[in-house]
């Protein structure tokens, strides 16, 4: 009997949704949070975020980095930094926080886009030049596809990133964090980052 085109449409499109939803079943969901630890036991931490609480598992071999406060004097040529600044009106962007990159990291976010807050910018990138004046300093940062000039004021938060370990990750430290979903709704994650000094993750 021959079966009508309608039908095999139908019959063929219903397979390709099995296929494409197994294959979505299969790739792990990814997410992010910035949050401050709740509880610890073991590897297992409880972190209350914005939007509830979220249970995350560390890797054994976890990553811990703390991000702490550093200076104007640590802003040199050839560092990687991130800097989230607001547009001014002759095209430079006005720092108001510096973020420096270990060398781990370079190369992490790459380029020139819209930053977490209204009307401000992230640039990451390579420092080329940097001046220093009574008003802070001027950097001139390279990335793929372009540079930006970057006016760093005193008032500008300046920040990196150090070495740490799990004993940082205790009750009230404000973490931020990425990984994957596990059937059961928790976050496996390999690297955490630990606010020092009462900076601020966001």
């Amino acid at each position: 009997m021959r079966i009508p085109s309608s039908s095999r449409l139908v019959s063929f499109s219903f397979v390709a949704l099995c296929a494409l939803t197994a294959a979505q079943a299969q790739t792990p969901q990814t997410t992010r949070l910035n949050g401050v630890v709740e509880r610890v036991n073991g590897s297992n931490l409880e972190v209350k975020t914005a939007a509830g609480e979220r249970q995350v598992v560390l890797a054994p071999d976890a990553t811990v980095l703390a991000l702490t406060k550093a200076g104007m004097a640590d802003i040199k040529p050839g560092v990687f930094v991130g800097v989230g600044a607001t547009p001014q009106a002759d095209g430079s962007q006005q720092a108001i926080r510096v973020v420096i990159f270990p060398e781990s990291m370079r190369g992490v976010g790459e380029g020139h886009y819209p930053w977490n807050r209204p009307n401000t910018t992230m640039t990451n990138a390579t420092v080329d030049t940097a001046v220093t004046s009574v008003d802070g300093q001027t950097l001139n940062v390279k990335y793929k596809g372009g540079e930006k000039k970057i006016i760093v004021r005193p008032d500008a938060a300046v920040l990196t990133f150090v070495n740490s370990d799990k004993s940082e990750i205790k009750p009230g430290a404000s973490v931020s964090l990425g990984g994957t979903v596990n059937a059961k709704g928790a976050i496996e994650t390999n690297r955490v980052t630990v606010a020092r000094d009462g900076v601020s993750l966001n």
